[in-house]
């Protein structure tokens, strides 16, 4: 049998997984600081969510969805993306008035492989749903600013633009179908192919992109309500101190996207996806999958982008604050409910499942990545108990009481 995982896939394995769990930890606590309730909905869903929502021209319906027919003939898609689940998900809920939802979980394309580009990869990402205002814009740009500031994320910027709305963007479209005609000879295949369908489209094409720096930019098309609602958005940006950049000719690649679009660019992450977020408003998405007009905005971070942009392995996170060391079987169910009472206590402690030589037992820390040991001995029954810091070495005397707050300061 072969114990590799699929192609495209990735076994997430200690070290590297205690990078993961501390990036998801961070970001279930941003999302709830800033009033993000926690969606949870299937990993596969109707084909028709994403057809419709998604686009049944992009990319991503067309190569990249994994479909399958169930036992019931039904058609199936294992989710390439969150928003639509999400929308789906409201709509079916009979909820009136704004929410806003908080998600993580893996996504699936058939991509080719390589880095930063995987057929599952790991997705977090907010929906502010059933409000036009451009604060809610700002908000959703924010908290993935903030997720990769938490972080400790290297040098990142975060690309702004606006596409417009049924309203004006048919007049930008109209103009950019024209100027692409005109370099119809300098256009890859796929963008050919998709020049009268979404032009739009084009312009998020890595190949063609270096022969279309004097496209037109959507910016210049915006009606007066379009315009004030981006001015909006700078305006609040940088009252709360999210430094942007304008990128004239980001349109993001999924077809549900008005107005604004935005992505996080890790500048210093030397590879072609370098993009490690994004997301825009979508305010016709609900009436695309069938229910009623409801605006919405949000954003997705790619997580394995982010680990690998950053160079986080996982390596120099201590996964336990103190392993419990117990002098002589004796001893050892006592030292059972103090490790208990430890955990309890909010410390990250671990002792060996069975009695072992003093000296094997400091080995087994030090497997564990321990930062401090607690020796459980004779001192016990006066109440105190022997602490090392595993980096140092430095030992002392302390009561049983204080183990607790000890272990916490010496992480």
């Amino acid at each position: 049998m072969n114990f590799t995982p699929p192609k495209g896939t990735d076994d997430i394995f200690p070290p590297t997984s205690r990078a993961w769990r501390r990036t998801l930890i961070i970001w279930e606590n941003l999302a709830e600081r800033y009033g993000y309730d926690l969606v949870m909905g299937p990993i596969f869903e109707s084909t028709d969510v994403f057809a419709r929502g998604v686009g049944e021209s992009t990319e991503v319906v067309q190569k990249q969805m994994y479909t399958f027919e169930d036992k019931g003939g039904r058609s199936l898609t294992l989710r390439p993306e969150g928003t639509a689940s999400v929308v789906r998900a409201f709509l079916g809920s009979g909820v009136q008035g704004e929410m806003k939802l908080a998600y993580s979980g893996p996504m699936f394309r058939y991509e080719r492989p390589q880095a930063g580009r995987r057929r599952q990869f790991y997705q977090t990402g907010v929906e502010y749903l059933a409000t036009a205002a451009p604060d809610a814009d700002a908000e959703v740009i924010e908290i993935g600013y903030r997720f990769l500031e938490e972080l400790g994320f290297p040098a990142v910027e975060v690309a702004l633009n606006s596409i417009g709305d049924a309203a004006c963007r048919p007049a930008y479209v109209e103009a950019l179908r024209i100027y692409l005609n005109e370099k119809r000879e300098l256009l890859c295949d796929e963008s050919l192919a998709t020049l009268e369908t979404n032009p739009l489209r084009v312009l998020d094409c890595k190949v063609c992109a270096p022969h279309l720096i004097d496209s037109p930019k959507a910016v210049d098309y915006l009606c007066g309500e379009c315009a004030s609602h981006f001015a909006s958005i700078r305006e609040r940006l940088d009252g709360v101190g999210v430094p942007y950049r304008l990128e004239p000719r980001l349109v993001r690649g999924l077809d549900y996207y008005t107005r604004t679009a935005f992505e996080y660019i890790a500048t210093g992450f030397d590879a072609a996806q370098n993009a490690v977020g994004g997301g825009g408003r979508y305010d016709g998405l609900a009436e695309t999958l069938g229910g009623p007009a409801v605006p919405g905005v949000g954003l997705a971070m790619g997580i394995d982008r982010i680990l690998l942009a950053a160079g986080q392995t996982g390596a120099d996170i201590a996964p336990l604050d103190l392993f419990v060391v117990v002098a002589s079987p004796e001893l050892r169910e006592r030292a059972a409910g103090f490790l208990s009472d430890l955990r309890r206590a909010g410390v990250r402690a671990d002792m060996t499942p069975d009695q072992r030589s003093v000296k094997a037992q400091f080995r087994a820390a030090n497997r564990r990545k321990a930062t401090g040991a607690a020796i459980i001995g004779d001192e016990w029954n006066s109440s105190r108990v022997v602490v090392r810091n595993l980096t140092t070495s430095i030992q002392e005397l302390i009561s049983v009481e204080e183990v607790a707050e000890w272990a916490k300061n010496n992480r």
